[in-house]
């Protein structure tokens, strides 16, 4: 793959910065691809070559705060990173997706909304290969692959968002620690 060239980099950079900044000050409605691109000093055709849609630049937006977190799961030090137990490498990951979402919520709902095809994002995909993989590594018994959508479709709800909103993340995060035990058939120690 070629590397990127640095006015495109730039106009890259720019473009996500003029998003991110027009979903916090208006939300969602207010994001059309033209006001990105006025905010942005580029042209509406730039936009919307790179993008494609408003949802390309949700997706684009919430991979770049996810490159670390898929990173740190993938060739990180343990428990999320490689070498922990199943469970443990479970926990940790949803434990740093609620820390991400937690940090972003206007972004996370963002995407939702403008999201509607999840499954065949590469986002989703990373994540439901590495979920059901520790599931199936923990409990081959288990539908591993439905398993996994059941739980990264629990992030999904207006109930995750309202938590979010209301600050309660260590609440939701505490409850999917509980799901991961219970799945996983492991006690919990407090």
């Amino acid at each position: 793959m070629a590397a990127e060239r640095a006015d495109a980099a730039r106009n890259r950079r720019a473009i996500l910065r003029a998003t991110e900044e027009l979903l916090a000050e208006h939300g969602l409605e207010y994001v059309s691809m033209e006001r990105v691109a006025a905010a942005a000093g580029v042209g509406k055709g730039t936009v919307f070559h790179r993008f494609t849609n408003r949802a390309g630049l949700m997706t684009a937006l919430i991979e770049e705060r996810m490159r670390a977190h898929n990173e740190a799961f993938t060739a990180g030090p343990p428990p999320l990173g490689p070498g922990a137990p199943p469970r443990e490498r479970l926990t940790a990951f949803f434990d740093a997706v609620i820390t991400v979402a937690t940090k972003n919520v206007a972004l996370m709902a963002a995407f939702e909304e403008s999201a509607k095809h999840r499954h065949g994002n590469d986002l989703y995909v990373s994540w439901h290969k590495h979920v059901s993989g520790l599931i199936a590594e923990a409990r081959p018994d288990l539908d591993a692959e439905v398993i996994a959508h059941v739980l990264l479709g629990s992030l999904r709800s207006e109930l995750v968002a309202h938590l979010l909103k209301s600050e309660e993340s260590a609440r939701l995060a505490d409850a999917l620690r509980s799901m991961v035990d219970s799945l996983l058939g492991q006690v919990r120690r407090t």
